[in-house]
């Protein structure tokens, strides 16, 4: 064996680094999250969530990040769990998505689900049900749109939007409730607790008909990183098809870019398509898909 053999390669392989402690992953993540805030509009919102309301805003467990670092220190990759959400990373290599599911095994962490782009996510299921026999199972398929060319829905739904105020804080508990079972989401959070943080920014617009009824509602994540993201998008089944739901995240993105952001973003499910035609039309574009798999041991 020759003396050069001995010495370390020139591009060490990065290694994944843990931490529960949130200004820990901020401190060494900040940069590599704010290169490319469209794709980690999740773990740029969630921090910003977390940073403002305290570890336990998404539920009893703490939260628990993850990053990739390079013999630099540069970090190429992250990830973020707040359970029972799904575990978040962004884009790895086919060798960095081994590598993780070996160290996330070998700690012991519980990976109930995962989410990511959507080639990510399928990589991932694939390689952690060859190392654990535990097949994943599609939860979700979504898009991720930016909005590109605002245009307003035509015919506009006669009325006005407005920021929601404390008066509405019962009303928006209701229909948060309704959001997340239509959308059959596994959310840790309180209602109410959920309405207090829209209101305490301003994050939840209203759309009202003439006589002052409110008919849908639309929130908007914090500004981080130049972005936000419309979420959630609700109208109460009843008053669906009648393009309340047009108007007001026309309305929330249009606030939003004059407020200065930057970038102004939006998931839609993939199965919904009255949902995507409609971000569509008022001038969303397409940026990436995204999945959501569940791992879940089967009953013997």
């Amino acid at each position: 064996m020759t003396p050069e053999s001995l010495e370390p390669p020139e591009n060490p392989l990065p290694d994944w680094h843990f931490t529960s402690d949130l200004d820990e992953f901020l401190d060494r993540a900040h940069d590599f999250l704010h290169a490319r805030p469209d794709l980690h509009t999740v773990q740029l919102t969630v921090t910003e969530q977390l940073r403002r309301r305290g570890p336990r805003a998404y539920g009893d467990q703490p939260p628990f990040f993850g990053f990739l670092a390079r013999s630099d220190g540069e970090v190429a990759a992250a990830l973020l769990h707040t359970p029972p959400y799904a575990l978040n990373a962004t884009r790895l290599t086919a060798d960095e998505t081994e590598a993780l599911v070996d160290r996330l095994l070998a700690l012991g962490h519980p990976v109930p689900a995962f989410s990511a782009e959507r080639a990510m996510a399928e990589a991932f299921a694939g390689e952690w049900e060859r190392r654990t026999g535990v097949p994943g199972e599609l939860r979700e398929s979504m898009r991720l749109y930016r909005l590109v060319d605002p245009t307003p829905p035509a015919p506009a739904p006669e009325g006005r939007a407005r920021v929601a105020d404390a008066s509405d804080r019962d009303l928006l508990i209701r229909w948060y409730e309704g959001f997340v079972a239509d959308a059959g989401t596994r959310d840790g959070r309180d209602g109410g607790a959920w309405a207090d943080f829209r209101l305490s920014y301003g994050g939840v617009t209203l759309w009202e008909t003439p006589d002052g009824t409110p008919v849908s509602m639309a929130g908007v994540t914090p500004a981080v990183g130049g972005q936000v993201r419309v979420a959630p998008v609700y109208t109460p089944p009843r008053l669906r098809g009648r393009g309340y739901a047009g108007a007001v995240t026309t309305e929330v993105g249009r606030a939003a870019l004059a407020a200065g952001a930057a970038e102004v973003l939006l998931f839609a499910d993939l199965a919904n398509r009255t949902s995507n035609a409609l971000y569509q039309r008022i001038g969303y574009r397409e940026v990436v898909d995204w999945a959501v798999y569940d791992f879940l041991e089967k009953a013997r």
